[in-house]
């Protein structure tokens, strides 16, 4: 059984026990966050598509930490004018355990 969620502008195909990155969320870690915005549900045989959400399917899952992805470089470099900025950029990530995927009859 998996399904697939909506989270950041992006899609997650999660299943129950999956421990995944996802964008930055505002919720405390230990908390219990539900995803609503689930596009599919497929349960062996049983498939269901979203159009675009399914309204029947929630997702339940724990923060287990907030962690910061790869250090990104940014150079702006002008030739011939002796001028160059470096940056660096972390971003913030939410690392989540999948504990149920549920659905609900109509």
């Amino acid at each position: 059984m998996y399904a697939v969620i909506e989270t950041g502008g992006k899609q997650h195909k999660v299943e129950k026990g999956m421990v995944l990155s996802i964008d930055l969320l505002k919720e405390d870690v230990g908390k219990k966050v539900t995803f609503d915005n689930v596009l599919l549900f497929v349960d062996g045989e049983k498939v269901e598509v979203g159009q675009p959400y399914l309204s029947n399917v929630k997702v339940t899952a724990e923060i287990k930490d907030v962690v910061k992805s790869d250090k990104i470089s940014i150079l702006r470099f002008r030739r011939r004018k002796h001028s160059m900025r470096k940056k660096g950029h972390r971003a913030k990530h939410t690392q989540i355990e999948i504990k149920n995927i549920k659905l609900e009859s109509k």
